[in-house]
């Protein structure tokens, strides 16, 4: 068996050596609220130019937003989420 200096160590200290754990942390969050907005959209049918229209910014910023790998603020998180009637949450695990 060759030697492994990953094994036995969690996927976390391997994100972490490789110097990429808090990118692949933020794109997950992100993933995770898209996810959330997506399902809130789908249950209100609200499609993206409405969403647009509500959050009075353009169809192509909300295709930004809804990009896992695009950064966005938490100031347009609550937004989004606003437009929708929700608010956003942010907690540590």
């Amino acid at each position: 068996m060759k030697n492994n200096k990953h094994f036995g160590s969690s996927f976390d200290d391997f994100l972490q050596e490789e110097g990429i754990l808090e990118e692949a942390e933020a794109v997950a969050a992100k993933r995770v609220f898209v996810f959330q907005i997506e399902k809130e959209m789908q249950k209100q049918k609200v499609d993206k130019t409405q969403l647009a229209e509500r959050m009075e910014t353009s169809r192509s910023a909300i295709d930004r937003i809804l990009n896992p790998e695009t950064p966005s603020t938490l100031r347009t998180f609550a937004k989004a989420a606003r437009a929708l009637g929700k608010h956003l949450h942010i907690s540590m695990a």
